[in-house]
């Protein structure tokens, strides 16, 4: 199937400019990045897409076994890049898309100008043997994941305020609510377990395109910490701190989400 029909793919922007990739993450679909995209249209390709069983993708194409893990999703990446002959791209992954530009960089390096990692994390769960602090016990993700499976759109009305932060402005999570609730539940289940159980930290050092951390001052999702881990991992890339509160920055400040992705991949390489 041609990845356009299959990831709903649209491109906008600048002719001829660098080519900049903007992955959704779990519950979401393209249409989160609207209020960044008209600041990078200005000087970038902007190619979005939506994951296969989010949005407006062909659902005919998922199934539970090619997307049980995170690889399947790196290789649709990879598959869009070759199917789109983009030539190398800046690929920017909003949370566990993060993990997904990892994978796929790790495993085609020359696909890619470089990655943004958005309010990423390699793994949820601590460990407390390492020292790791990914913001949750084994316990809170099983948790998590059994209201999910008993209630989906009970858990999408509970959640999604807590994922988006800023209680101040309700408009914001009541929209990552609706977003959630308009995904399939099966597919809503089995992408929720691979993106809360996934360990990627060991992929990290297996990236050696140049890498722009950003993770935001406050989110119940991906602590500090997370953030700092991944730098000391990656080599060579760099960490910034967005004022931006919650997990969802496209959303909750999307002029600093858009000047930060510009001034990465603008950067000369």
């Amino acid at each position: 199937m041609d990845v356009r029909n299959r990831h709903h793919v649209t491109v906008s922007g600048r002719e001829g400019g660098r080519v900049v990739v903007l992955s959704h993450g779990f519950g979401c679909d393209q249409n989160m990045w609207r209020l960044v995209v008209p600041a990078l249209e200005r000087e970038f390709t902007v190619v979005l897409f939506d994951h296969v069983g989010a949005g407006r993708s062909d659902l005919s194409a998922w199934s539970e076994q090619r997307y049980s893990t995170l690889d399947g999703y790196a290789t649709d990446v990879l598959d869009l890049c070759r199917g789109l002959a983009l030539g190398p791209v800046t690929f920017v992954g909003h949370s566990v898309s993060a993990m997904m530009g990892v994978l796929a960089a790790a495993r085609e390096p020359e696909a890619f100008d470089g990655l943004v990692l958005l309010a990423p994390s390699p793994c949820f769960i601590d460990d407390p043997a390492t020292g790791y602090r990914g913001g949750f016990s084994a316990a809170d993700i099983e948790e998590l994941l059994e209201s999910l499976d008993a209630n989906y759109l009970g858990w999408s009305g509970a959640m999604a305020p807590v994922i988006m932060g800023n209680p101040e402005r309700p408009e914001l999570g009541e929209e990552l609510t609706n977003s959630f609730c308009r995904t399939d539940p099966e597919i809503a289940r089995s992408f929720a377990r691979v993106t809360f159980l996934s360990d990627n930290r060991d992929d990290l050092s297996r990236v050696t395109v140049p890498t722009l951390v950003a993770q935001c001052s406050r989110d119940a999702i991906a602590p500090p910490e997370v953030g700092a881990f991944l730098k000391e991992q990656i080599a060579g890339s760099k960490l910034v701190t967005l004022n931006a509160t919650g997990h969802c920055p496209q959303l909750s400040a999307p002029e600093e989400t858009a000047a930060a992705i510009a001034a990465f991949a603008g950067a000369p390489r």
